[in-house]
């Protein structure tokens, strides 16, 4: 028994700690969904290998043990919006992590056009501007089913938002303010082993 202040983990982290295409991969998957740390991305990963594994088990029961269970698995993950219509076992074998990403209320903001950035979305989010079927929710990582997507709005007043021009005329001054600190830098250190090899020298 663990200690009753701190949850057990529910989630596997990847056994390759430093695979350097794992954190590269890891890394691109995070920017491109705004998500807040790995720990979120493992959690997601661990629901679509258990989906995974749930179809796995069902192929090897019987064909009347299968029919009910199987049907309640598919049910469940259209409705979620994970798969079309008349899917089958084989087509939960292949669910990507990208496609539950894909269905998170921070994604659905930004696809909607209710935030010009992925980190827009959630900072929105976590500060109570987005309501789900006219319900405030404030978890970037809720998952939002097929019929609730199209009830995704602002809560309370409707939020004003710069121009997409604008966004990224200061994503440009912010990458170049950020090279310029990055060649400071490394113009710093090479001034600073100049000095050290001259006083080797001397």
């Amino acid at each position: 028994m663990g200690d009753p202040k701190r949850a057990e983990r529910q989630y596997e982290i990847p056994r390759k700690h430093w695979d350097l295409a794992i954190i590269e991969n890891e890394r691109k998957t995070m920017e491109t969904y705004g998500l807040k740390n790995k720990r979120e991305l493992h959690h997601l990963q661990a629901i679509v290998k258990t989906k995974r594994h749930n179809a796995r088990s069902l192929l090897a029961l019987s064909a009347e043990q299968r029919v009910k269970r199987q049907s309640e698995l598919l049910k469940s993950l259209e409705r979620i919006g994970l798969l079309p219509e008349h899917a089958t076992l084989d087509d939960v074998l292949v669910l990507s992590i990208e496609e539950l990403l894909e269905r998170r209320l921070q994604t659905v903001v930004w696809r909607k056009g209710l935030a010009n950035t992925i980190g827009q979305a959630r900072q929105f989010i976590v500060h109570g501007h987005i309501a789900v079927n006219g319900r405030k929710i404030d978890r970037p990582g809720y998952i939002v089913s097929k019929g609730e997507e199209e009830k995704v709005a602002y809560y309370g007043k409707q939020m004003q938002l710069a121009a997409k021009e604008k966004v990224e005329e200061i994503k440009k001054g912010q990458d170049a303010e950020a090279q310029g600190t990055e060649e400071a830098e490394a113009a710093s250190g090479e001034t600073a082993e100049e000095a050290i090899n001259m006083e080797e020298a001397s």
